[in-house]
């Protein structure tokens, strides 16, 4: 099993994700669209990876269109041209697009695509590409990656609802028109598509998808892909060492799991160590996974909030992730001096405050529990402890003292 980090992983490196693989498989192969959802660095992508490496071995093409950079409806028609782009038999998807009989490289193809393109056509070509992946004799999966994003930029342009309802109906209806034919779809991204479409009040332009969700390893899970892990890289472990990285964390993020593996085993290998120890856990926890080396993993978080929150309802998520991580609980105390504090900014400042959370608990931030919310990953929760304890003045008891 190799250890991989910051990429997806699929065949033999793909672990323990078989029922939910299976299940996927069961709902593509009858034909339903599916939105997948899971907070970040839960295994969407490998997931979504693998099923493709299996459906191509029963005959599927499999396209797999990336619109995180996607500036507007054009751009993300071209992103799903240039995915199918080197599949032969699919030329015939873009070549009304293309000067006939031209053969030309993929930097040059987008380059030319685009300059086809205009927000009066886009819909029209769009319609080709899904009517000629319908009259593909094979049948095609279609995976488009990071379509919150992209929405979310056509929105936050222009502050209108407009483009964002035009791309999704449009989507809809192409995916529609063609009913068993169409190409299967599935949307992914690491932030939340339902409460972004529910806070522009256009829920149904999502509602034919089947919402599929990517839960986190549980605790045997986890320690066996630890444990899987070590005995690949002939790495010896004191015994209770795969229980401690689990207690660590506090739930089982696979990419966690696999961080937390690789920098115990940079720090055997820099210090010459014969064995990891349960001491080691957290040791290497403390200094690394919460330390500079482990910064670029954590800041992903912050850097996707920033993507699925305007700038006023993101200073109050940060406010919220402050107050869940210094205080162990972001309560109704709390809510209520947050509400306070933002009144004379916002009269909606309630509504702002149940849009953030909502956004929070889909994206995996935070849990409800019975006494209000709280991070379910230690590591997340210590990362931000670690930055706001000595400048964070508690929510609740600013409302205690009025």
């Amino acid at each position: 099993m190799k250890l991989k980090t910051g990429s997806w992983v699929s065949g033999d490196d793909f672990f323990n994700r078989y029922s939910e693989l299976q299940l996927l498989k069961e709902y593509v192969r009858d034909g339903n669209h599916v939105l997948l959802t899971g907070q970040r660095r839960m295994g969407k992508t490998s997931i979504t990876r693998e099923l493709g490496r299996q459906l191509e071995t029963d005959g599927w093409v499999v396209l797999f269109a990336d619109v995180e950079d996607a500036n507007c409806a054009e751009d993300a028609i071209v992103e799903i041209a240039s995915a199918a782009r080197p599949i032969r038999p699919l030329r015939g998807l873009i070549s009304d697009m293309l000067p006939a009989g031209v053969d030309i490289g993929v930097g040059d193809f987008h380059l030319e695509l685009r300059s086809k393109l205009n927000s009066g056509n886009w819909r029209r070509h769009g319609d080709n590409l899904i009517r000629n992946c319908a009259n593909n004799e094979r049948r095609i999966l279609l995976v488009v990656d990071e379509l919150p994003i992209f929405l979310k930029r056509l929105y936050r342009d222009d502050g209108d609802v407009k483009r964002v309802d035009e791309f999704l109906s449009w989507l809809r209806r192409a995916i529609h028109h063609f009913g068993g034919d169409s190409p299967v779809v599935i949307l992914t991204g690491s932030i939340g598509l339902t409460p972004f479409v529910n806070r522009l009040g256009i829920p149904d332009r999502v509602n034919y998808l089947h919402n599929f969700h990517v839960g986190p390893w549980d605790r045997d899970t986890s320690i066996a892909c630890f444990e899987r892990l070590a005995a690949s890289h002939e790495l010896q472990v004191e015994e209770g060492v795969a229980e401690a990285v689990y207690d660590s964390l506090g739930m089982g993020i696979p990419h966690h799991v696999q961080s937390f593996f690789a920098r115990l085993r940079e720090t055997a290998i820099i210090e010459n160590q014969s064995q990891v120890t349960v001491a080691d856990v957290s040791e290497v926890y403390r200094t690394r996974l919460l330390g500079p080396a482990g910064q670029n993993d954590l800041r992903h978080y912050e850097t996707r909030l920033a993507d699925a929150l305007d700038y006023e309802n993101y200073n109050i998520a940060m406010y919220i992730l402050a107050e869940a991580a210094v205080q162990e609980v972001f309560n109704a105390d709390a809510r209520r001096g947050l509400e306070r504090s933002y009144r004379p900014l916002f009269q909606d400042v309630h509504a702002r405050i149940a849009q953030v959370l909502e956004v929070l608990v889909h994206d995996g931030y935070l849990e409800c529990s019975p006494n209000g919310y709280r991070f379910p990953s230690h590591l997340l929760k210590n990362w931000w402890a670690a930055r706001f304890r000595h400048h964070h003045v508690s929510l609740a008891e600013g409302q205690a003292a009025q």
